[in-house]
């Protein structure tokens, strides 16, 4: 008798074909062997199709995908959500890669409290070549009993956002309201998540995130850069910290969190909306300048 698996891995794809062959050995390479692989390719146009079906065709446990149309980084991920059906998704990209244990050791932590929400590894940060590594200290490991407490701890703390490509339950994840299109929506997702169960982080360093042009955090804050990368085509997306701030209060007030919570939250998120005004009146005033120009 066989038993389905209860983990699929959501590989969003597009024009990845420097570094996918490396990502997707990572990944076939786990020691947890029971898994689903769903490839969304967001119509490729370089030989990331050629490569993603010779794969699928070699290893019966990979599902290939491909939209007909660019529908942006955002989107493909929460398509890859879209055609998840296993108790617990977790999200990679083409160009980071894995060590072997690491869905293992994540599905025991995940498989023995149903209170956690995400589980996910230390990091390396590396170059181009895979080279030059170096640790990289997360601070997200919230198994607090408090959710409101959790929250405010992503808000506060979070740096690089890459904590929601650990193993996440599904049932936690399909009461947020998944990635939004503008940049920053990652830690929105953070922190919506974790008013539903705790993060779990692995001390292991088992997650190496590889930095080079054309990841997303090469030029964090460059719009040109963000609508070459992250947005569909050339659309780019306005008010972006405007965005994250107000997704802050939207996540808070739309939760099960106690009335008292809430105004708690609520409060905090104003401070440091007022802390960050003159950033926010920048955004606003570039926004101005260019419809006007």
């Amino acid at each position: 008798m066989t038993t389905k698996p209860i983990v699929t891995i959501g590989l969003p794809v597009y024009n990845s074909e420097r570094y996918l062959q490396q990502s997707l050995e990572s990944l076939l390479a786990q020691t947890w062997r029971d898994f689903v692989l769903v490839i969304s390719d967001n119509a490729s146009t370089d030989s990331t199709p050629d490569i993603c079906q010779r794969y699928a065709r070699a290893d019966s446990r990979i599902r290939y995908h491909r939209n007909a149309v660019n529908i942006g980084n955002p989107r493909n991920f929460n398509r890859v959500f879209e055609l998840t059906e296993t108790p617990y998704l977790k999200w990679s990209t083409a160009d980071d890669f894995w060590a072997p244990s690491f869905l293992e050791k994540a599905l025991e932590v995940m498989e023995r409290d149903p209170g956690v929400a995400l589980c996910y590894p230390q990091a390396v940060l590396v170059d181009a070549q895979g080279q030059n590594p170096q640790n990289y200290d997360d601070v997200m490991h919230l198994v607090q009993d408090d959710p409101a407490e959790r929250f405010l701890a992503v808000v506060k703390n979070i740096k690089l956002a890459h904590q929601h490509l650990g193993v996440i339950r599904m049932s936690h994840l399909r009461r947020t309201r998944l990635l939004g299109m503008h940049s920053g929506s990652d830690i929105n997702l953070l922190a919506e998540l974790s008013l539903y169960g705790r993060y779990v982080e692995l001390p292991e360093r088992l997650f190496f995130r590889r930095f080079h042009k054309d990841s997303g955090s090469w030029k964090r804050g460059d719009a040109a850069h963000e609508a070459r990368v992250y947005h569909a085509a050339s659309r780019r997306i306005g008010f972006p910290k405007w965005r994250t701030q107000i997704g802050f209060f939207s996540a808070a007030l739309r939760s099960p969190l106690p009335i008292a919570s809430k105004l708690h939250v609520s409060a905090v998120l104003a401070r440091r909306f007022a802390w960050q005004r003159s950033e926010l009146k920048d955004e606003l005033i570039r926004y101005l300048t260019q419809r006007g120009a």
